[in-house]
């Protein structure tokens, strides 16, 4: 093995010391892209999360932004493309073919990696979901350019470089990362991180079709059958309006009941901080935080959690957060709107029993949060 001398860039100097010219053939790349994550005919939310986000960088740029769908022909491919015009899509590009029915790395890698190349934009954008992941590193790697995963935040700075935002050592820390010298720009947003945007009816604008070029005979992997995850629907943390998490200040797994009897009152997701997935008390499909589930609840309740920087980048997205915690310099009392403190033991059966005076001689419909 070799070994690798690096010459550190002076603290002062920053990332303009690292700055080159753009290379000549890279300076074509204009405009603004989103992946409309299309699959089984039902477009994934994030992926108009992204055209609001996207909008923002296109207008701050002063370019175009472009959906870009990929699916099989039929009505809803067509659906998707019509759509992404309501969320603020100035132009479309099309790839539709009956070998896109099913997502398959191969296929999807081919339709766009051809349209980076032939339309060059410089900034692409892709829900962190597991289709989105594994198609934006294939892409990646394909285009050899920067890709920026799970991404918490996105800007454009003074000289129009992409700068993308998310945790680093652990979650630990955040980091703004840049891909200065090749395009397209890449980065990877997880849902529920960006707000939806408010979708405007709008006639279609323009819709560039794209041939694929492919047959199935070209395509090495084929699907046999699909068989839907009978266990997709069980946690549904990242849209619930009404979330109530508990953390390491329960104490014990058996405490944790109590998060879960709230829940259920208020018909309200349950989910948890990462200690509690690491020492084994809940399921990782309940992990709420940067290594887990991003949510923007009306509601989140958090118990007993400390607010470590991985815990807020997946929850400060909320309208209302009520923390509960007996340390009164938790971090997640810098962010919370209520901060209690007070011991979760003790507060959330108090809890649990007013909700139920109030609720039930009512209603049994779930609590609403205006």
């Amino acid at each position: 093995m070799s070994n690798v001398t690096k010459t550190a860039v002076p603290a002062a100097a920053g990332r303009a010391a690292a700055k080159k010219e753009l290379p000549e053939h890279f300076k074509a790349y204009k405009h603004v892209w989103v992946f409309v994550e299309l699959e089984r005919g039902q477009v994934h939310p994030v992926s108009w999360e992204l055209m609001g986000a996207g909008r923002r960088l296109a207008d701050k740029l002063k370019v175009n932004l472009a959906a870009v769908v990929i699916g099989p022909e039929g009505q809803s491919t067509r659906n998707a493309a019509l759509e992404s015009f309501c969320y603020g899509a100035d132009l479309t590009y099309l790839v539709s073919d009956n070998v896109l029915a099913d997502y398959r790395n191969e296929s999807y890698t081919k339709a766009l990696t051809e349209l980076v190349n032939t339309y060059k934009p410089e900034i692409l954008l892709l829900g962190a979901t597991t289709l989105g992941r594994d198609l934006a590193g294939s892409v990646a790697t394909t285009l050899s350019t920067g890709l920026t995963a799970d991404c918490t935040a996105l800007d454009v700075d003074a000289d129009g470089s992409l700068a993308a935002t998310r945790p680093t050592f652990g979650g630990s820390l955040l980091c703004t990362i840049y891909t200065l010298n090749y395009r397209p720009q890449m980065a990877t947003v997880r849902p529920r991180v960006m707000p939806m945007p408010e979708r405007v009816e709008r006639d279609a604008a323009r819709i560039i079709v794209h041939p694929l070029g492919l047959v199935e005979d070209d395509i090495v992997t084929k699907v046999l059958s699909f068989l839907p995850d009978r266990d997709s629907e069980t946690s549904n943390l990242a849209y619930a309006d009404v979330v109530v998490a508990g953390g390491l200040g329960l104490g014990s797994p058996e405490n944790f009941r109590l998060v879960r009897e709230l829940a259920t009152l208020l018909g309200a997701e349950y989910g948890c901080s990462r200690p509690l997935v690491q020492k084994g008390w809940v399921t990782s499909d309940r992990q709420i935080g940067q290594t887990g589930k991003t949510i923007r609840p009306k509601l989140y309740i958090a118990a007993g959690i400390s607010g470590a920087i991985q815990h807020r980048v997946g929850v400060e997205g909320a309208d209302l957060i009520v923390a509960i915690n007996t340390d009164k310099r938790a971090p997640i009392f810098d962010f919370a709107h209520v901060a209690i403190v007070s011991d979760a033991m003790q507060l959330l059966p108090a809890l649990t029993a007013a909700f139920r005076a109030r609720l039930l001689p009512n209603s049994r419909a779930r609590i609403a949060v205006v």
